[in-house]
């Protein structure tokens, strides 16, 4: 009898990401479940908020991952999972697994360190400006005051590391400031503040390897918020509807393309991403950030965009699982 590849999809984790992991996690599962030519072996790895790990409601440590898998599946999203530190655990025990490796999570997950690496590479960005977290904690009526005066309204306000647009929020009058510098304060060491940049807001997958070509880039999808901004109610509930292929001319949608390639690059990105941009009517495209982990769960992005090439998760799924494996091999 042949051997079956036991695939731990590592979901949870004890980010302000975790229900939304949840769900990344289970649709992976069941794509991995759903063709039984595959040969998987899917096994659920649930690690709680407080980071210890569970199989079959028992739980167990890093260490012995290999006891219960052969290749690790990360599913996590936010801080631990997506930030370097799950992949330096993995890389420590030898556990081949999907997605960035630690140093380019830990440079793509810090939104200022991503925002320098493309600018030093002519790949334009939001002009923006960065608070430590603890300057705010201190002082927020101060720290508000202080960007007030230096920074031109309106402006978008956001954790330096975090994702699913949690703590995000869109200031335009000084009254907002403090509030949002406070929820933003709480979820990371630092703040960054960036102006705001009217125009389309699109987002576009990066696959290595896939379909023949070395970096394989799905369609751009075309963002339309009912309340003009992608914050996570638009992104998980349903209130937006992303359009893929997008409308665009053709020409825009291969620049849109090939940027998104190109910061994958740059950023050291492994295996698959997601970059999202704004389109300015006049200055052109702008990187916001980019997604070392991207959700795959039914409301998610990449999902829609596989689609629309007529592919699906179950395909991406077992493609990232092979990438995982080859670089164990080499």
């Amino acid at each position: 009898m042949n051997h079956r590849i036991k695939v731990g999809v590592l979901r949870g984790g004890p980010s302000s990401e975790h229900a939304i992991s949840m769900e990344t996690g289970k649709a992976v599962l069941e794509a991995l479940r759903a063709d039984p030519e595959l040969g998987y072996d899917a096994r659920d790895i649930f690690i709680d908020k407080d980071g210890t790990w569970h199989v079959n409601g028992l739980p167990f440590e890093p260490a012995d991952a290999h006891h219960h898998m052969d290749v690790a599946f990360n599913a996590l999203h936010g801080a631990y999972g997506e930030d370097g530190k799950v992949q330096s655990i993995l890389e420590a025990h030898g556990m081949p697994f999907t997605g960035s490796g630690s140093l380019a999570s830990a440079i793509g997950m810090n939104k200022i360190l991503a925002k320098q690496v493309l600018t030093a590479h002519g790949v334009k960005s939001p002009y923006w400006k960065e608070i430590p977290s603890q300057d705010i904690q201190d002082d927020p009526v101060a720290a508000a005051r202080d960007l007030f005066m230096t920074f031109l309204m309106p402006a978008v306000i956001k954790p330096a590391s975090a994702g699913s647009s949690v703590g995000v929020a869109i200031v335009r009058k000084h009254a907002d400031i403090a509030p949002a510098l406070i929820e933003a304060a709480r979820h990371g060491h630092a703040v960054l503040v960036e102006e705001l940049i009217p125009g389309i807001e699109t987002t576009c997958g990066v696959i290595e390897g896939f379909r023949g070509q070395e970096l394989y880039a799905l369609p751009p999808v075309e963002i339309r918020t009912h309340n003009g901004f992608f914050d996570y109610e638009a992104k998980y509930q349903g209130k937006s509807e992303e359009i893929v292929p997008a409308t665009f001319p053709a020409k825009l949608k291969k620049e849109i393309e090939e940027l998104a390639i190109k910061v994958h690059s740059l950023l050291g990105l492994r295996h698959y991403s997601r970059t999202d941009f704004i389109i300015h009517p006049r200055r052109g495209i702008y990187v916001l950030e980019a997604n070392t982990l991207p959700g795959l769960t039914q409301e998610s992005l990449v999902p829609k965009a596989l689609r629309a090439v007529g592919s699906s998760l179950t395909e991406l799924a077992d493609h990232l699982v092979q990438l995982a494996l080859a670089i164990d091999k080499r």
